[in-house]
């Protein structure tokens, strides 16, 4: 059996419940806060992910290159 993540199984109604928790538990002063601290993350997450990605590009380009070579 496929299991699916948790966001793709959850309806309308169950994303509406989690964001009346999140008000009642962080307040309306907070909420701005958080989703600016998980747009910084999300950016950084993403620029890491393309550094690595460039890497393994130049090490296979090099690997390719030396193979070549030989």
């Amino acid at each position: 059996m496929i299991l699916l993540p948790l966001a793709f199984t959850m309806g309308p109604l169950e994303w509406v419940i989690i964001g009346v928790v999140i008000l009642l538990i962080l307040g309306p002063t907070q909420i701005p806060k958080l989703v600016r601290t998980i747009k910084k993350t999300r950016k950084e997450i993403k620029n890491v992910m393309e550094e690595e990605d460039e890497e393994e590009k130049k090490a296979s380009a090099k690997k390719a290159s030396g193979d070549d070579a030989e």
